[in-house]
């Protein structure tokens, strides 16, 4: 897995290189956290399956 991915950042209003600051195996599956450094905005994936940054 990458160290950077793409993503909208909905505090920049636009797509911005996120990082990732942490990962870990849990029963769920592998937990990434992913990080904007422009902003601050955060948001967690968990085997591409859960995903904190998508909008309803």
């Amino acid at each position: 897995m990458s160290l950077e991915l793409e993503h909208y950042c909905p505090a920049c209003e636009e797509y911005r290189d996120f990082w990732k600051v942490a990962s870990t195996t849990m029963h769920l599956g592998t937990k990434v956290k992913w990080h904007c450094p422009e902003c601050d905005y955060g948001f967690v994936r968990i085997d591409g399956e859960v995903d904190t940054g998508q909008t309803a």
